[in-house]
């Protein structure tokens, strides 16, 4: 008989301490700091493409200080979301809340108004890499141990040459295999693995 699959290991809060650095370390320093309010600048800026940490790292500095002001996903903003940032950013400088905000592109080339793209360049502006897959393997390590599900090198390959490898995916997957093992009562395994997959295919 199968044992009902619970979710005993829910993905963890984004903070600091669990987010993946790779090669943004210096990144995480300046916002763990500004978050901190060991920083003077009024203004943090992050870019970079879909999948490097950004909304991480927001979420991340809002649970650590709550008064920030945070703007994700800004190329997406319309006018009257171009204006309210506009003025955070102002009220900061003037000494007000400080803001954070990231997107998907340095402030030049974001198609923003131009007075918003000048003030976003005006503070701290960091370019988050894309995780390497060795930074990749060792989050997946890692996550596999925290959830009691310890992952061989074999299932790691696998993971990042056959599945989408940015981290909703990862997380997205581990939850499966945690399920799918937890209902068979069997360890991770490349055979679980590739069972697993061709479940979902079907399914």
């Amino acid at each position: 008989m199968e044992q009902l699959p619970l979710r005993i290991s829910p993905p963890p809060r984004p903070a600091f301490e669990n987010y993946v650095p790779g090669a943004n370390a210096e990144a995480l320093h300046c916002v763990r700091e500004f978050a901190a309010g060991r920083l003077r600048e009024a203004v943090v800026y992050l870019w970079g493409e879909r999948g490097c940490g950004r909304t991480h790292l927001l979420r991340a500095a809002s649970q650590a200080n709550p008064g920030l002001v945070l703007a994700d996903d800004v190329e997406n903003l319309g006018a009257p979301g171009q204006q309210a940032l506009f003025l955070a950013i102002n009220a900061a400088r003037d000494g007000g809340p400080r803001v954070l905000a990231a997107g998907s592109d340095a402030p030049a080339g974001l198609a923003l108004r131009d007075d918003l793209r000048t003030r976003l360049a005006s503070g701290l502006v960091y370019q988050l890499r894309p995780l390497s897959d060795e930074h990749k393997a060792a989050y997946l390590r890692s996550e596999g141990a925290r959830r009691g599900m310890p992952l061989g090198d074999e299932v790691i390959a696998y993971l990042l040459s056959r599945l989408p490898r940015d981290f909703a995916s990862l997380a997205a997957v581990l939850d499966l295999l945690d399920e799918h093992s937890l209902a068979r009562q069997r360890p991770v395994t490349l055979p679980l693995l590739r069972e697993l997959l061709q479940a979902a295919r079907r399914g």
